[in-house]
């Protein structure tokens, strides 16, 4: 059973990088759940449609809107999946991946200049050190 003290730590935790999560996520161009998908192609390689759906906890109706729009985009493309005629395999395709890769630009670079302009060195430095921890505790 965890501490009072470890109960408060992480509620206060919790907080705070949600709200930090939901202020990073405000300077994105493309909507979160299509950010989403092209991440997890990103990450994993191309996938189905219904792995996808499975991935990001969706129902699969709501994942084919989602890619539809992102084919409609040129962010993803379609291919024949090499072992099942039946489905189809979806990837990031050349503009997805540049446009990922602007839109995780552009939420590092709101998260520097708010580094920057918010916290002293001291806080930098103790925050470097912290970001070691909070990897640590994710991995656990």
């Amino acid at each position: 059973m965890p501490t009072s003290e470890a109960a408060a730590i992480a509620a206060e935790l919790r907080t705070a990088m949600g709200k930090l999560t939901r202020r990073v996520k405000n300077e994105d161009r493309i909507p979160l759940g299509q950010i989403a998908v092209l991440g997890a192609l990103d990450r994993d390689g191309a996938m189905t449609t219904s792995d996808l759906a499975a991935d990001q906890r969706v129902r699969p109706q709501s994942m084919a809107r989602a890619v539809g729009l992102l084919l409609e985009q040129d962010l993803v493309t379609r291919r024949a999946h090499p072992t099942d005629g039946r489905k189809s395999l979806v990837e990031l395709s050349d503009a997805g991946r540049a446009a990922l890769e602007a839109e995780r630009s552009r939420r590092a670079g709101w998260l520097a200049q708010a580094i920057e302009a918010e916290l002293t060195d001291e806080e930098r430095a103790l925050l470097a050190r912290s970001a070691a921890l909070l990897e640590r505790l994710a991995r656990h």
